[in-house]
């Protein structure tokens, strides 16, 4: 073999040596011990990397955790079995956790928004929202389900009408679909709430009705009905909740012509009932 050959090899092989060389007093020279207490409380979260506790993930929270810069409930999507986890591993008294779901305030879908245009863009409602969607309405669903494909949980689909579907019994409230929708239409909300107001349309009364048949038309009559003075207001025409004030009952829903403020509609929503139905239309 040729001289040059030896030679080109022992050359590579040495510099080999020497790269390895240095790579192994950087590794100790740079490593980053883990600390234990991290791990404990990493082992204890869902490991969903989620970002609802507003952090990138699940190994930043566990660090803001055992340094306590935030408190042990800090995980939406754990709840309180994982709160519990966390007192545990801190040893530590566990606190209560209230369950946060997401609620889609639009109930305007193909049946009762008016459409004026026909879209043809890239299939998302971000996209669409550049253009105006479909419908007349410029406040409500855009029906194409960006918020379903933000949601890792499977605790979300669209149904027939062209609106998003909330599973109350799989949904963890990592606030996901919220940060997903353009129209800022989906809002977290305690598990304890139960009356809302289904409409964004901040138009007046003929107009909001005229784009969608269960908008709210600025009637004043669920602010009368409400039983505290101030527990719903009228906002830019649209009727307001101040859930501080409000008793959470369905005395409000009586009278509205729309039929656009309910009570306890979300928790009979579930995933078994929706696929059950869905399949029950089918057939």
């Amino acid at each position: 073999m040729d001289s040059t050959v030896y030679i080109a090899v022992a050359a590579m092989g040495g510099l080999g040596l020497v790269f390895s060389s240095f790579l192994a007093i950087a590794d100790k020279k740079f490593r980053v011990e883990e600390d234990p207490l991290v791990e404990k409380i990493i082992d204890a979260l869902p490991g969903t990397n989620c970002g609802a506790c507003g952090f990138a993930g699940c190994q930043q929270l566990a660090e803001k955790m055992s340094q306590k810069a935030v408190g042990i409930n800090a995980c939406p999507a754990g709840g309180q079995e994982v709160t519990d986890a966390i007192a545990k591993v801190l040893g530590i008294e566990s606190v209560a956790t209230t369950r946060q779901l997401a609620v889609v305030l639009c109930r305007g879908g193909n049946e009762e928004a008016k459409r004026t245009a026909t879209y043809r863009g890239e299939n998302t409602c971000t996209a669409a929202m550049l253009t105006g969607g479909e419908k007349s309405c410029l406040y409500g669903c855009l029906g194409l389900g960006e918020c379903v494909a933000a949601c890792s949980f499977g605790a979300m689909a669209m149904s027939d009408n062209g609106l998003p579907v909330v599973f109350y019994d799989k949904c963890v409230g990592c606030g996901a679909c919220a940060r997903a929708c353009p129209n800022d239409i989906i809002e977290m909300h305690p598990e304890d709430r139960t009356l809302f107001v289904y409409c964004r349309n901040k138009e007046k009364g003929p107009v909001a009705k005229k784009a969608c048949t269960v908008a709210c038309i600025g009637c004043t009559l669920c602010v009368k009905e409400c039983e505290v003075t101030g527990g719903i207001e009228m906002k830019k025409n649209l009727a307001t909740i101040n859930y501080e004030l409000c008793p959470q009952d369905d005395v409000p829903t009586h009278k509205c012509p729309t039929k656009c403020i309910l009570d306890g509609e979300e928790p009979s929503i579930t995933k078994e009932s929706f696929y059950a139905s869905k399949m029950k239309d089918a057939g």
